[in-house]
Parts: structure tokens; sequence; C-alpha cells
């Protein structure tokens, strides 16, 4: 079965690899969920389907589960009531996850590759009800939930495959070796085998439950490691459907579904941070906090632990030849998800003095406006304000928003906006507040929500320097410059490249900088305190395996 599913698949493979070789465009799942690409019936059905969870005991059969636990609140303003099972016998999860790694090990790259490719077809199949569990998980608006959370953490999972096997393909099964000496060569045949590295544990987010937990699940199951899967204790819905399909599929493939498990547990029991210490857990991947993150890579030293955390991300402006465009393509990113992204800009340097522009010279004060103008426009009416904004994830946001409100002078308001179909959704408009490079206590660290800063500094340069310390010191996953200088914007691609941070220069279209490409786009560097790990580099997977070898006489 998994040799014909790999044959089956073989093709969209085959598109990855070449995609990831010329980072040209590439994308394996249509990102739009209009029914002139899935159909009139696709999206009421997956409506059903995640309506048929909710107050519904969902049907995970979880070694080492005792009882049930239901964590999840929309943020748009009502709980789903899902009734998992709680893990509360770690051993026994454990000894269940790692009982058929032999079988997954002696398949090979290519029956791995095609089960881990199945499940990809299989998770597509069910891209509607996801993209709702997402939604009402994370708070994205419904079409983000569906691109971001469903087409797009597919292709990142498809690439994540697509990097694996590249690296276990390196090395052939077998060989003949042969010496040249005096009379008969000295000949051995040697086989090479892919052996995984144990049990892989992924800690999933609230914010983006699928989007940074598949790439981390498929790159540790297609390289033979065991899965066990514990998710933000808010956002269990997407992962536990991840779970079930690749249960099914390893299943009817004829190898133990239990390979890859939900954890689910209560909000205090802790669950992470005991299995992180398991010896039998090699190798962990996860996604928040930098306190929780700091921990996992100080004390899980058995596990190769990657971590994506906080950063601060920052925009410099020096000038621009769109004034318009520029003020655009920033509110639209401050307003994507409510800032509630790894990526999202929220420390703009500018000049004190202004910066010259196609409209004349602009003070920060017609900064200020331009931005707040583009927002008025983007999040005027708030019916459609809440498709870009989505609701607020987490209940201590609004009072940061306030907080933020207090360190300097207000440019731009924050206002709350009423959803038209949820009426207990928080939904919250940025908030600019201007302040000087002097007041590093407010910017220095990141503001989670939707909070930018305009800081003003006595010139360009120091504005460069400024974004070079602050990366340095707490990290971050972007970083933007606008300039009309080619001198500027070669030193700000300097100061990136010193502190190992991606760089949007002059974006003022329909590409933002806290959107990023699978197959093309890196998402994170590993070179800076946000993240120690890049989506998706050969660095990403190749430490999940290791090659033994074996020889003998021929």
């Amino acid at each position: 079965m998994s040799d014909t599913w790999f044959d089956r698949h073989r093709p969209r493979l085959d598109a990855a690899v070449a995609a990831i070789a010329s980072r040209e465009y590439y994308s394996a799942f249509d990102e739009s969920p209009s029914p002139r690409v899935y159909g009139e019936e696709a999206a009421p059905q997956g409506r059903a389907a995640f309506d048929a969870w909710l107050g519904a005991e969902f049907p995970a059969a979880t070694p080492g589960a005792d009882g049930t636990v239901a964590t999840e609140r929309s943020p748009y303003g009502f709980d789903l009531g899902v009734r998992y099972p709680r893990v509360t016998a770690v051993d026994e999860l454990l000894a269940a996850a790692a009982a058929g790694m032999r079988a997954w090990r002696e398949v090979g790259p290519d029956g791995r590759a095609g089960v881990c490719l199945e499940i990809l077809d299989r998770l597509h199949a069910r891209i509607f009800e996801i993209a709702n569990a997402v939604q009402h998980t994370s708070g994205q608006a419904f079409v983000m939930a569906f691109q971001a959370g469903g087409a797009h953490a597919l292709d990142r999972a498809l690439e994540s495959i697509a990097y694996a096997w590249i690296e276990m393909s390196r090395t052939p099964r077998t060989t003949l070796w042969e010496k040249p000496g005096r009379g008969e060569p000295l000949r051995m045949e040697k086989t090479f085998t892919v052996v995984p590295r144990g049990v892989a544990l992924v800690i999933g987010c609230n914010t983006f439950p699928t989007w940074n937990s598949w790439p981390g699940l498929f790159a540790s199951l297609v390289t033979g490691n065991a899965v066990v899967v514990k998710p933000h204790p808010g956002a269990v819905l997407p992962l536990a459907i991840t779970v079930q399909a690749c249960q099914e599929v390893l299943a009817e493939a004829g190898f133990d579904p239990h390979l890859v498990t939900l954890a689910a547990e209560e909000r205090d029991d802790r669950l992470a941070a005991t299995l992180a210490r398991r010896p039998e857990v090699r190798i962990i991947d996860f996604t928040g906090g930098n306190a929780f993150g700091e921990w996992l890579e100080t004390h899980a030293e058995q596990a190769v632990v990657f971590t994506e955390k906080a950063g601060v991300n920052t925009v410099v402006l020096d000038s621009t030849s769109d004034f318009a465009g520029m003020c655009q393509n920033l509110a639209f990113s401050f307003s994507l998800y409510s800032g509630q992204m790894c990526t999202a800009p929220q420390n703009v340097f500018v000049p004190a003095g202004g910066i010259e522009t196609d409209q004349g010279h602009k003070t920060v004060d017609d900064i200020a406006a331009g931005i707040g103008g583009a927002l008025d426009r983007l999040l005027g009416d708030d019916a459609r304000a809440v498709e870009l904004l989505g609701g607020i994830v987490n209940e201590d946001i609004p009072a940061r928003v306030d907080k933020a409100a207090g360190t300097g002078r207000v440019l731009v308001a924050s206002r709350e906006v009423r959803h038209p179909a949820y009426a207990d959704a928080t939904v919250r408009t940025p908030l600019l507040v201007a302040l000087t490079a002097d007041d590093a206590d407010a910017y220095a660290n990141e503001c989670f929500g939707p909070v930018a800063y305009l800081i003003e500094t006595s010139e360009t340069d120091e504005s460069i320097a400024l974004f070079g310390l602050t990366v340095t010191r707490h990290g971050a996953m972007t970083a933007s410059v606008y300039s009309t200088s080619d001198q500027i914007v070669d030193e700000m691609r300097e100061a990136a490249l010193e502190v190992g941070v991606a760089l949007s220069e002059n974006l003022t279209g329909s590409v933002f900088v806290n959107q990023s490409a699978a197959f093309s786009d890196f998402h994170g560097t590993g070179a800076n305190p946000a993240a120690n790990a890049t989506y998706t580099d050969g660095a990403y997977v190749a430490s999940r395996f290791r090659v033994v070898q074996s020889r003998r006489h021929v």
C-alpha cells in the first residue's frame, strides 16, 4: 500500500523537490475556498463536520489516557465542548508510541513518504472542516484559517516531507565497495539504513495550530520517528483531526496507528514539560513564548529541540517612491489577524526630521496620518474589518493594548469592533504609539497583539543600528526597509545578514512582510534568538535521523 501511494503521489513530490531547488512559485493545494475550486458542497459539508464535533467526545484511542478534557473556547465567544482523552500515564503513552517504530523504519524512505503524502491528501479532503476548527480555536477569520491553517499549512508539510526525502535519499541503500590491490580487489557489500532518533514531541500553539505543527510532525514521521502531538489546550481540535487522519492512513497501510498519538491535557497539567524530559523523547518541536522555549532548550538535554519563540520585528523608514503604497502595506501588515503573528511588524524606526517621498517631505505626524488613513480605509466598515482582524485569541491582549497606549503619544487609537456574526467576539483595531529612541523599555520586547510603535531616531543610521541591537538581543522573525537609496538598502541588507533575519525591501503591493511562501521563503532563520531553526531546510530535517551501516565480504 505504501509503495502504491508513493507511486501515486510521486508527481507531487517531484514538483515539490523541483520548487525547493528553484525557489520559484509552487503550491500543491489551492488557497481559494471558492465553490468554483472545491465544489458547491465542500464548504457546507466542512462546516457540518465541524459542528458535529461541538459538545461531542472525539473518538481518539490514546494509550495512557484516563477520562476526558474539554478546554477550548472559540475567540468568537462560545465553548467548543469537544472532549478528548486526557493523558495521565506517560509511560504507557510513550511505550505505545514507540512500539511500531521498527516496522515503520523497515519500510524505508519511499514507503514512509508515500504514507505521509497520502495523509496530506486526506487532510486536504477535510480542508473546510480544518479551516472551521482553526478559525474557532485561533480566532483567525475564516479565509485566513482556510489559507494559513489549511492550504498553506499543507504546502509547508509537503515542503518538509520533500526536504526529508531528499536528505534520506542522498545515501544509497546498498552498494558494492571495491578497493583495488594486488590480485583480486577487496570487495564488500554495504547496507545503509535510515534510523530514526526516537519518539518526537510536537508542542502546538494557540494561534497557528496546524501551520506551526505540521512541518515538524511530518519531518519527524517521514524520517521514521513516532510522534506525540501535544496541542495547546485552547487549540486541540485542528490537531486532533490531524492525528485522526494520520492514524487512519497508518492503519490502512498495515502500521501501528499509535505511531502518531494525541496527548491532550488540562490547562494546568504541564504535560509538555513532563514529556519533554523523558529519555524516550529525542526530538521536540515547539512554538510559543520565550520562557518555555528557553526552558526546553536548556532542560531537554536528551532531545534535538527546534524552537520558534518571540521576537521584535522591525521596519526602517528612510524614504519611499510610493508613500500611499507604503502606508497601505504597513496598515495591512499591522491589521492582519490583529498582529497575533510571530511575523507581524512592531517597531517602525523613522528619522525625527521625517522622510522624503513621492508626495514631498513627510513629517513623523504625516506618516502617522498616512498609516491612520490607510487603516480607516481597511477597517472603517466593521463587517469587512473582522474578515481581516479576526478575533483576539488571548484575554490578556486587550489589557496589553491599553497598557501600550500609556507608553507614549497615541497616534492611532485602537477601537473595539462589533462582529456582525459573533456578538461575543473580542475584536480590536491596531494601536500606533509614538516613541523615541530612548524608550527601549517599551519597544525592545515583543508586545503580542495589535500594537505598533513609530519610533523617532536621529537619522537612518541610528535606525539601522537600533534594529541590529534589538534583534541581536531579542530576536526577530522579519525585518523591512523603505528607502529610495541603494546605499541605505545595502546597509540594511548587511545589518540583516549580521543579525540573521529575513529582510523585505520596499513592499508597496500585495506582498506583506508577515507572510511567507512555502518552497520559496524561509520562515525564520535559526540565526537569532527568535528561532533556532527555519521552516524549511536540510538542517531542519537531517538531524531527525541517522544513517547506520552494515558491511560484509563478497
